[in-house]
């Protein structure tokens, strides 16, 4: 910590926040800072370039594995869904009235429902059929459009497919998923079904990066509800939705944010 603070002052930064954590039984270290050069809020190019420069052999020296990111360059998210249209629509309202610092020039679907929206926002809609099929043909056609849209993060605002391990890989980690269940009870595609079934007295959402193996990415961030005896599958379905809305927007605004760093199976998300 003090070897970096000690750079950023020496190229006239003002550190605004910073942040670290330690994995006592890996050995492993973990930092965030945030800085400000020339008293602006917005990072300055050619003075980021020095910082970055400077830091290529004090990294080395310490075997960092870093990155340095300007907040001034706004990541480009793509957004995948189904037909359920409940956390699209709330990630496209907080994105509209500013909260997500990002750019979403494309939203996908396998399915015709979220059209409606997408023109409503000025997004660009593709509806791409995806049946087991036409999976690699469909994907293939998927890649092509993240790519030419220049994505660098894939959101799955309750996209009811499963990504095949060739996809995932040209995303590490840039796939975000929510999950209607509190991982890693209740997996599957009817975990509400389940849970009443069990008589659960909490039922939750997660957040996760997709990785080859089904709900088993780091998790990013899970929530809980109370339920009780009286509460019904479409009770539990009701609740797990906003649930559904809070831990996906909540995890996408942190990755945007860069507060999260992931090691093994597990995230670290600096407040």
């Amino acid at each position: 910590m003090a070897r970096v603070a000690s750079l950023l002052y020496a190229h006239g930064a003002n550190i605004l926040h910073a942040d670290q954590h330690e994995d006592h039984e890996l050995g492993m270290f973990f930092m965030r800072v945030e800085f400000a050069l020339d008293g602006d809020a917005e990072l300055v190019a050619p003075s980021l370039q020095a910082v970055e420069r400077a830091f290529v052999p004090l990294a080395a020296e310490l075997q960092m594995n870093w990155s340095l990111v300007s907040r001034a360059v706004r990541p480009r998210v793509a957004l995948f869904c189904s037909q359920y249209l409940h956390c699209m629509a709330d990630l496209l309202e907080r994105w509209r009235s500013g909260e997500l610092q990002c750019e979403i020039p494309l939203i996908v679907s396998n399915h015709g429902e979220v059209e409606g929206l997408a023109r409503f926002y000025g997004i660009r809609f593709e509806h791409v059929p995806v049946t087991a099929a036409t999976r690699v043909e469909g994907e293939a056609r998927q890649l092509a459009l993240l790519e030419e849209a220049g994505v660098d993060l894939v959101v799955l605002a309750r996209y009811m497919q499963i990504l095949t391990p060739a996809f995932v890989a040209k995303f590490p980690a840039r796939i975000i998923n929510v999950h209607h269940s509190f991982l890693p009870a209740f997996i599957g595609a009817r975990p509400y079904h389940a849970a009443h079934a069990r008589g659960v007295k909490l039922i939750g959402a997660t957040s996760h990066y997709v990785t080859e193996v089904l709900d088993d990415g780091p998790i990013i961030e899970q929530d809980v509800v109370r339920i009780s005896h009286r509460d019904q599958v479409e009770d539990l379905v009701a609740r797990g939705r906003d649930l559904e809305r809070i831990v996906l927007s909540r995890a996408v605004r942190w990755h945007i944010d860069r507060r999260i760093l992931c090691y093994g199976n597990k995230t670290v998300v600096f407040d």
